[in-house]
């Protein structure tokens, strides 16, 4: 995932890239990308684990503690 504006970021640090499956279908074909310093977080890891749903988890703890443990309601 990438903050919206960073497309130029994100092309200077793509150092090749090849397609691996479906060639026919240019754009949408699936890409091999070779990268170096890609400004952008992962969202989902290989086991599935979403920063979608640990951080909002991880940033309300880190508030409440910030906060000597007061709770922050939703």
């Amino acid at each position: 995932m990438a903050v919206g504006g960073a497309a130029y970021l994100v092309s200077k640090a793509i150092k090749s890239s090849r397609v691996v499956a479906f060639a026919d279908l240019g754009m949408e074909a699936i890409y091999e990308f070779d990268v170096k310093d890609m400004p952008v977080t992962v969202a989902v890891d290989s086991k599935g684990t979403s920063v979608h749903q640990t951080g909002p988890a991880e940033w309300k703890q880190r508030i409440s503690d910030s906060l000597g443990g007061v709770a922050i309601l939703q």
